[in-house]
């Protein structure tokens, strides 16, 4: 007797990496950023963190960042930014202990936002000029729209689309596939998300661990 495959669903390349992730934003990521207030998204654990902070103008002088542009990093800053985000390139190391804030920047440029721009036609967007959201309602407003983009992109592609690939805009990765790189963002935006979670588990005992 053989088995009757007729009424089994298609399970395509594509389909498997698309469920993957959604199923962890749907069940796990996004449930957990409910309610997240203002001071949980800016909450520095330690000294010293990075976050995302008023522009330059401001002069806030907070870690990491650049009141004006350098040699090493020309584009840290943009001085007409309302916002701007602390990094430098290479990181220091050890890596600085960063913000919520900072977490979901990295998730809504560096991961999707990027990506869209290079991949699907999505608005050109970058560290030193995004408009970063000095609020969490205003920050996860961003980060779903980036998600919704995201997903609807994946859905463009067919299995032949994720064996071609990805090209210069991945730089030395240019080779790599289409298909392995939407499973590195999916690899970026769960580990990310945990990390997230965990940092809204510390807030939540912020006193039991002396933190202001």
């Amino acid at each position: 007797m053989t088995a009757d495959n007729s009424t089994r669903p298609t399970c395509t390349t594509r389909d498997i990496l698309i469920e993957q992730l959604d199923w962890h934003w749907t069940n796990q990521l996004r449930p957990r950023l409910d309610g997240l207030t203002d001071d949980e998204y800016l909450w520095e654990p330690v000294a010293d963190a990075w976050s995302v902070r008023p522009g330059a103008d401001a002069s806030d002088g907070g870690p990491g960042y650049l009141a004006s542009p350098t040699a090493a990093n020309p584009a840290a800053v943009n001085p007409a930014a309302p916002t701007t985000i602390d990094f430098a390139f290479p990181p220091p190391d050890p890596a600085p202990v960063t913000t919520i804030a900072w977490r979901m920047a990295h998730v809504i440029v560096g991961c999707l936002g990027a990506r869209l721009a290079n991949h699907f036609g999505g608005p050109a967007v970058d560290y030193g000029t995004f408009e970063y959201s000095l609020t969490a309602g205003g920050a996860l407003a961003q980060l779903d729209e980036a998600y919704a983009a995201w997903i609807g992109a994946l859905h463009s592609l067919d299995d032949a689309a994720l064996s071609l690939p990805v090209g210069s805009t991945e730089g030395p990765w240019a080779e790599h596939s289409m298909g392995t790189l939407i499973a590195h963002i999916n690899r970026e935006v769960i580990h990310h998300g945990a990390e997230i979670a965990l940092l809204r588990d510390l807030y939540a005992h912020r006193d039991a661990l002396g933190a202001d």
